[in-house]
């Protein structure tokens, strides 16, 4: 991720700040996900009954492929020098396209759509990703993160 002196920070707004590495998600994940958060629908977990359904197998919560954007958002984005913390401050919308199957590698697409400067010290920064699931023309979904950083 680079660093930018913070008045400069709003230069990067409308920029597209590129591509995560590809995320293979595997049943592993989903299975620890639905233990960490205790959603056990079959859709998740039961390869046999997933099966059944018009998805042919089973698929990653839409909330683990949520999750995900601080993992792969993190090379990607612009921010302050001096940087002492960055917190997670909340989503502004969020639109889940479709399923993420199992064994689907996906990436996320980084677009820096407005930076704001709360207090002294404190930049608010917000972005559009783009969850794309490789072989597919539709993403897994489109959010707007926002992510609040301290100098």
């Amino acid at each position: 991720m680079p660093y930018v002196p913070a008045a400069q920070l709003a230069d990067y707004v409308g920029q597209d700040l590129g591509h995560s590495d590809w995320l293979t998600i595997d049943q592993e994940r989903i299975d620890l996900f639905a233990e960490a958060t205790g959603d056990f629908q079959f859709i998740h977990i039961d390869p046999v009954k997933a099966a059944q359904t018009p998805f042919g197998g089973t698929i990653a919560h839409g909330f683990l492929s949520l999750s995900l954007i601080p993992k792969l958002m993190g090379d990607l984005l612009v921010l302050p020098e001096g940087l002492k913390m960055v917190v997670n401050y909340g989503l502004d919308s969020v639109r889940f396209i479709q399923p993420v199957a199992v064994g689907s590698r996906v990436r996320l697409k980084l677009q820096l759509t407005d930076v704001t400067e709360k207090k002294p010290g404190q930049w608010l920064l917000k972005g559009t990703v783009t969850l794309e699931i490789e072989g597919q023309d539709k993403p897994a979904y489109i959010a707007e993160p926002l992510t609040l950083c301290f100098v």
